[in-house]
């Protein structure tokens, strides 16, 4: 299970984050939505420990991961896929992946079986990162992260900006990480992709955790939606 523990945290000493407290279980997909900068990536972030908190913690099967440097949050088994990809573009799709193996050390089955998940990037395994499609880099970015053979998996807005059979694809491989045991923390900003996928939507509102609902409530009633969301 992944916790996080009434944590807190922000940038230059102002907090974004005050006092969030989120579980996420094994084979659940909990969605994070709210308003722009109600600190959703600023919580995706905390957890990899790419910025300090400020207060609380963050633990994985009862583990400890906030005391962690960065480098060794991914080895804890906390596989990340950032908004905007950050993808090594001038590398080969075979390095990209190469990297993902290598920071937890997991053996070669992995990779083959994150290839069978994206036979696309296995048909493109040589080529550079940037002379892929948005989709295909997305595909990659979620294929580096899985690598890890994570306990748990963050993804920031995974379907942003992609054409709808790139979003099925994705979807449908988030769907098979669940089925597997995979705790799955996604940002989401797409009420309706949410409710496709999500089990739970935990809201956010000014940087502090508001209500949390099952996927079944709010597609029954989407008011609590268009009050932390305003749409």
């Amino acid at each position: 299970m992944l916790a996080l523990e009434r944590i807190s945290a922000g940038y230059g000493g102002g907090r974004v984050l005050q006092d969030l407290s989120l579980e996420v279980a094994p084979g659940e997909i909990l969605c994070l939505m709210g308003r722009n900068g109600a600190g959703k990536t600023t919580a995706m972030r905390a957890i990899m420990g790419l910025i300090p908190l400020m207060g609380g913690r963050v633990s994985l099967d009862g583990e400890e991961v906030s005391a962690l440097p960065p480098h060794r949050v991914p080895r804890a088994g906390i596989g990340y896929v950032p908004q905007g990809r950050r993808l090594f573009s001038g590398l080969s799709v075979a390095q990209n992946l190469e990297i993902g193996m290598r920071a937890r050390q997991s053996p070669p089955e992995v990779l083959e079986e994150v290839l069978d998940l994206f036979p696309r990037l296995r048909e493109r395994y040589r080529q550079a990162a940037q002379t892929l499609s948005g989709g295909e880099q997305q595909m990659l970015a979620t294929a580096r992260a899985l690598c890890l053979a994570p306990k748990a998996l963050l993804l920031d807005e995974p379907t942003e900006g992609l054409q709808p059979s790139m979003v099925g694809a994705i979807q449908e491989v988030v769907v098979r990480m669940r089925a597997q045991g995979t705790a799955i923390l996604m940002v989401e900003q797409r009420v309706d992709a949410v409710l496709e996928l999500a089990d739970r939507v935990a809201f956010l509102e000014n940087g502090r955790g508001a209500a949390v609902l099952g996927a079944a409530e709010l597609r029954a009633d989407r008011s609590v939606a268009t009050r932390y969301l305003g749409v």
